[in-house]
């Protein structure tokens, strides 16, 4: 694991602004996660495919192009990214 150095005038004030912009920004990749998930829904239960499925026929030609599958693939793609961030987040720790 990397470490990174601050170093402060304030160190305990620094790691409250450090803190809360990342739980923030937490908050935010959540909600982001929850609207991009019921997006992905909502292509499964119009097209009546998991976007897993989707996305294999789709690299496979085995769909004709659309709108709609521009957008579903942008909807996992943006999925994998904000878990990706979450995660990258979630496993900061403060070390003295």
């Amino acid at each position: 694991m990397a470490e990174l150095k601050l170093s402060s005038k304030y160190p305990d004030s620094l790691k409250r602004i450090i803190q809360s912009a990342l739980s923030e920004r937490l908050h935010s990749i959540e909600a982001g996660i929850k609207r991009t998930e019921e997006r992905l829904r909502e292509f499964e239960t119009k097209y009546q495919l998991p976007t897993e499925d989707f996305i294999i026929r789709f690299n496979n030609d085995e769909l004709r192009h659309s709108f709609d599958f521009d957008e579903w693939i942008g909807e996992s793609r943006m999925l994998a990214h904000l878990r990706e961030t979450k995660e990258a987040i979630e496993e900061v720790e403060f070390v003295n």
